[in-house]
Formats: C-alpha cells, structure tokens, sequence
C-alpha cells in the first residue's frame, strides 16, 4: 500500500471531512484508507499502488469540493504563503468575509430602520420604504449574503452536481428561497449566522493548533553535553543528542531529554508531566523527564531517549490524535438534509401535476400549491434552531465565566455520563500551605514558626514559601538564621541565637540521631490525612512536627454531590500524586473512584476505560500533564484562573474563575439548550407539516405560507434568545 499526505487549505470542520470522504471514498474504495488531522490541515490516503493513482489526480478530484490541496513532500509543501503563518485576525480568509458580510447586513438594517421603524426593518418589509432606498437595502442584503456564503455556495454546487444533498445545499436552497419570494431580511440574516456558526467551529480547531505549539515550547532546544574523554562541555541541538549522552543542567533549566542522574542531585518540578504541587528530590539513579524544570542544584543526566520518543513528545502525539479523533462526527442536520431537501422538492412536484392529471384539476391552481409547498419548505427556521441556540447557550455560559469553544461541545455536555476530575489545582487549590502545628517539648507555636521560617526564608522550594508565608500572615517576626546549609533530599539546616537548628524529613532526623516518643506515630497520622510531615528540631530534640499540604476547595464535595444529582453516574479522581494524598482528598470530596501515581499516558487510557465502560466522559484539570487526558475525553475542560497555557488551549471548555461549582450549572445548561433545539425543530417541522395538509386541502395561500414560514423563524429565534437569561 502507498501513502501520500496532503494539505488542505480551511480544512477546519467535519463539514469538510464528510465533503472529502463523499469525493474520495469512491475513488480509494474504503473510508478507513482516509486519516484526516485537521490539527494540522492534513489528510494522509492510504491506496493499492496498482491502480494507478496520482497526487496531481487527488488534488484535482480535492478542488472540486471547493477546496485546496498540495501534496506534501517530507512534510513540506514549499509554499509558505499556503503553510498559513500567524497572522492578525482580520487578516484569516473566514473571518473577514463573516466581517464583511455582517458590516453589509448591519448597514442594511439601519437603512431599512432609518427608512420606516423598527418592526418593518425585523420582519423585513418594504410597504413605507421609499423606491430608491429599497434596492439600497436589498443591495446589501444580497451583498451580505454572497459574501457569508463564500464557503457556503461552492460545496452546495458539489452537493448538487453529485446528488447528495447536505446542508450546504440544504442552507443555500434557504436563502434562494428566501430572495425569490422577497425576504431579503431573512435571506441575509440566516446566512450571516449559518457563516458565523462555521466562524466558531474553525476558531475551535485553531486553538487545538495553538495547544500543539504551546507543548513544543516547552522543548529545550539546545541542551549542554559532557564530552565523557575530555571533560569538555559543549552546547548542541537537542535533535542531534544521541542516547546515553551526559547532559548538564544548571538550576532554573529545564530537562532537555528524558534520563537518568548520574552525578548530583536536586529538586525538580514535574508539575509538567506528573502534576504533582510540590517539587520532589532527585538524585543519582532516579529517572527524569524532559520538559521538568531543575530548581536548586547543578545535575548530571545521561539520557535514555531521542528528543522525538521524550515523556513530552508522547503528550504532543496523544493530544493530536485525540483531537483528529473527534473531527470525525458528524451533525444531525447534516444527515436530516439528506432526506428533507429532496422530500420536499419531490412532494411539490407531486402535488403540481399529480391532482391535474389524475383529477382533473386545474393546473394553475395546483401549481400555485406548489408553490405554497416550496415556499413553506423553506428551510430557514430549521437552519437557524441550532445556530440561534447555541450562539445564546454559548454566550450566556461565557457571562458566567465559562468560555466554550463551540456548540458541538454545549451540545456534547448534555450526554454526560461520567466526570474525571485532577486532583492538584482542580479539586484542590494547586499550592501547599501549612496545615497543621504539633508542638512538642514545650515550644510554643509562635518559637516554633520563628525557628522555621528562620531556615525556610534561605529557600525558594514551595513548602518553604508556604511556612514563611504562614508566619508573615499571624504577624510573627523573625530572624534569618545564619550558617543556613541546604540537605539535599532531606530538608536544610542552619544556627539561629548560637542554637543549632534544622528542619526536615525522617532521614534528616536520623542523621542528627533524633528521636521522639510518638513522633513516627504522629507523622504517619499525618500521611494517613495525605498531610506531608516536616520536622522542626534544636541539637538533642524535635521541636514540633509541621504539617503541610494541598488544601481541597471548599466547594469540591458540594460539586460533586450535585453532579451526581444531576444524573452522572460515575465522579473520579486521576492524580499523580501519591496512594495516601489520593485517598484523602477522595474521601473529603465524596469522589467514587480515584487512581493515583498516574503519568499523563495512563491518565488518558483511564479516560479511555472510563468512556467505554460508563459512556460520554468529561475531563478536567489544570495542567500540562493533563492535555492527553482532556483531549482524549468527550469534553475537555481546563481551569482557566490557574490552567497551563497548554491545558486552557486544548479544552473544550475553560472556567475562568477556578469555580468548579459551575459543573452543575453548565451541564443543566447544555440539556436547556439541546431541549430548546428540539423545541425549534419540532415547531419547525410541525408547522411546516400543518401547511403541507393545508395546501394539498386548497385552503392555504402563498401570503399565509410567507407569514408562516416568517414567524417561525422569529419565535424560534425569540425562543432560543430565552438562554441568554439562563443565569442561576
């Protein structure tokens, strides 16, 4: 078999993935030999050699879609202009012919408003408007509409030239309609939104482009290799770094290539690729990964993987899987317009000849009920139910601080059936403070803050932040110890008031051969509470234990008792972070399941499980190492007050204010949403057949049909425009 890739210009939707498949699949003879990225514009066809095939064919049999292509050579296509940089947003083709069209349709409506009053702009009538200035207005309804349906039209001339009609056919069959029978108000408006709709779905695909690009920058691209014979250290690109290379990495650099330490030791921040809150120590025969950020200590890595097989490169290739995955459904209207448009076509052509012929009636009359058919078939309600919907759910869910990246998501939403949530920044506030305070042999509370931020304000590691920040906040002063000597993986030490004082964990209390009746009892409560243990000790004994940790939202068990009201029927939790601070911080929020010590690769095959064992299963989390997880689910959602760059962009959903006790508010809001849909379809549809019996009984007109078809469109707008008061 033979692969060829190419790149497709506004490759964006699944509007065009099923316009493709409709060309090609005749021609490679199975869907399957098809993978579309549309991460990266690209479509990879795989065929049998034997037949004869040729990339310049492909493209051709491409741009009659009314689409672009260029076969790809290793990857490149030699045409920058085609490779579409970065570039201002007015500047995207898409966007600036929604722009145009909308300066058009608004500069028509405020002629039309000027011209009469308000009602006969809306509904689109010309009874007052002066001659002249009504083929002004038309003109720029007409202007408005040619240029919202540039990407409209030219696939609606595909759909109809192979007789398969979808709902590019299905919309520009609306708007024809529409201007024949004079509504060039609504002709104008529903393509403005149809355009609009599409503007949304594309935006949502850029951003998953700009989520890949936010995870490569998190490559180093050099790195510092040891020369083993000569010592010498030269600098080079991470590509050209072969494995068992001996990297050096300084404090504040970032990891270049996943590794073993070999000389050295530190803490590193793996927040990245595990999402644990607080840096752990490392040192000689413990693995690292690229991407991870040296914080203290000079470290020599050997590496173990080229840059292209990297922890991070893995995150890289399981969000653009995940992504091109999910191009791949396709709207019900789409279907529905397959039997609809031609339905209704078909029975317009009955009633106009078959009462004549068979009864004998008169032809005009019954080709005027055809007309009525036509005129009431017009699908413009039905085409502005979703649009309408969803642009009202998503932008009164954006007024209570939860931007949505398109209504597949909102609509998505309503199927919930299973929620997995991040521990670190998600269920808990994603930074350690200090907890709790055992004071032992005597020391009262504020000696021992006054010892302990004595050593800790020498240090920039989290926990040490936290205690000193703990301190400042109960107004206790105090001195910076002196002779200040960091343990590496064990805690710091230092002289304060010719005491000799030291804070730690249990290894750094066995060095200093301490001991204490009940202290390993007492530390082990705390890990039991998923509490870490410090510590705090003078020469010949432990001053107090100091508890630290991750604090759990205050609203985290409310949320999820109310998503299980709700209706989802499974809540876990996937965390890297230890068994013990997992099962804690589970137990606190009523989560059903969790599991714990997870890398982001087996996160997302814990979504995977979850999915197929529960059904449509929403993510959420905050962190780079979760990007896999949320991309691989149903529905992504990051938190936005905290989230990495990387999780915001490859959400679906983002809360911007941290508060996840918006969940329940925004899946009841989705099942409005889809409710009120239904609720325009169904009217839609209901009244359309009330005309159809009317017409084939004589009694309906070709003015009560243009009212008819008129006011649906206005209460289905009217209806859908309820959510944007759906608050509370």
């Amino acid at each position: 078999m033979k692969k060829l890739t190419f790149k497709i210009n506004e490759l964006d939707c699944s509007e065009e993935v099923a316009i493709l498949k409709k060309a090609l699949v005749p021609v490679v003879g199975r869907e399957e030999f098809l993978d579309f990225d549309l991460l990266e514009n690209r479509l990879t066809i795989e065929f049998n050699p034997e037949t004869g095939m040729t990339g310049e064919q492909i493209v051709g049999i491409i741009s009659g879609t009314g689409l672009k292509a260029v076969l790809l050579e290793n990857g490149k296509t030699g045409n920058e202009k085609f490779e579409n940089p970065e570039m201002p947003w007015i500047c995207n083709k898409r966007n600036l012919y929604f722009s145009i069209s909308a300066l058009f349709f608004i500069t028509g409506f405020t002629v039309h408003y000027f011209s009469t009053d308000l009602l006969q702009a809306f509904t689109g009538s010309f009874n007052k408007v002066p001659g002249q200035t009504e083929y002004i207005i038309r003109s720029f309804y007409v202007l408005s509409a040619l240029v919202g349906g540039r990407y409209i039209y030219p696939k609606a001339w595909f759909s109809l030239k192979n007789l398969r009609p979808d709902m590019n056919l299905l919309m520009t069959i609306a708007v024809t309609g529409a201007f024949i029978i004079g509504e060039w108000f609504e002709a104008a408006f529903v393509v403005m939104l149809f355009s609009l709709a599409l503007l949304l779905e594309s935006w949502s695909i850029q951003k998953a482009r700009n989520a890949i690009k936010t995870l490569i920058g998190l490559k180093p691209l050099t790195a510092k290799v040891k020369n083993i014979e000569t010592g010498e250290i030269d600098e080079l690109p991470v590509e050209e770094i072969e494995t068992g290379s001996i990297l050096i990495i300084s404090p504040g650099e970032k990891i270049p290539l996943d590794g073993k330490i070999v000389n050295g030791g530190s803490y590193i921040n793996q927040a990245a690729i595990t999402g644990e809150s607080i840096p752990v120590h490392r040192t000689t025969g413990d693995e690292v990964y690229a991407g991870t950020l040296n914080e203290e200590g000079m470290i020599e890595v050997k590496s173990s993987k080229k840059v292209d097989d990297t922890t991070l490169s893995r995150i890289i290739e399981l969000v653009e899987k995940a992504r091109s995955k999910r191009a791949r459904s396709e709207q019900w209207i789409d279907r529905f317009a397959a039997y609809y448009t031609p339905a209704m076509i078909f029975l317009a052509l009955i009633i106009a000849t078959a009462p004549p012929v068979l009864l004998d009636g008169r032809w005009l009359e019954w080709f005027y009920q055809a007309l009525v058919i036509l005129v009431i078939g017009c699908p413009c309600a039905l085409v502005i139910s979703t649009p309408v919907s969803i642009i009202a759910g998503l932008t009164s869910a954006s007024r209570n601080g939860i931007i949505i990246k398109g209504g597949i998501f909102l609509e998505t939403l309503s199927r919930l059936k299973a929620v997995a949530f991040d521990k670190t920044g998600t269920l808990t506030y994603g930074r350690p403070a200090v907890r709790e305070i055992i004071a032992m042999n005597d020391h009262s509370e504020e000696q021992i803050l006054k010892s302990a931020s004595a050593l800790e304000i020498h240090s920039s590691h989290p926990v040490a932040r936290s205690i000193v920040e703990y301190t400042r906040n109960k107004k206790i002063e105090f001195t910076p110890a002196e002779e200040f000597k960091l343990k590496m993986g064990m805690g710091a030490e230092g002289s304060l008031n010719g005491k000799r004082i030291c804070i730690g964990n249990t290894r750094l209390m066995k060095e200093n051969g301490l001991d204490s009746t009940g202290y390993y009892e007492k530390i082990e409560g705390m890990e039991n509470r998923g509490i870490t243990p410090l510590a705090l000790c003078e020469k010949d004994h432990i001053c107090a234990i100091i508890g630290i940790s991750d604090e759990v939202r205050s609203n985290a068990s409310g949320t999820v008792m109310e998503l299980k009201k709700s209706g989802i029927g499974k809540v876990v939790m996937l965390t890297g972070d230890n068994q013990k601070t997992a099962s804690a911080v589970a137990e606190a929020t009523g989560i059903d399941d969790y599991q714990s010590g997870l890398f982001p690769e087996e996160k997302a095959a814990a979504v995977g499980e979850l999915q197929n064992s529960s059904g449509e299963t929403a993510m959420i989390g905050d962190g780079i190492n979760d990007a896999p997880a949320m991309a691989s689910a149903s529905i992504g959602i990051a938190m936005g007050g905290i989230g990495s760059d990387s999780a915001i962009e490859t959400a679906d959903i983002t809360l911007m204010s941290d508060n996840i006790e918006r969940l329940p508010w925004l899946i009841n809001h989705s099942r409005k949403t889809l409710g009120i849909i239904k609720q325009n379809i169904f009217f839609a549809l209901g009244l359309k057949l009330l005309f159809v019996i009317l017409a084939v009984g004589g009694y309906a007109s070709l003015w009560m049909a243009i009212a008819a078809d008129m006011g649906a469109s206005l209460l289905v707008i009217f209806n859908s425009l309820r959510l944007l008061n759906n608050g509370d």
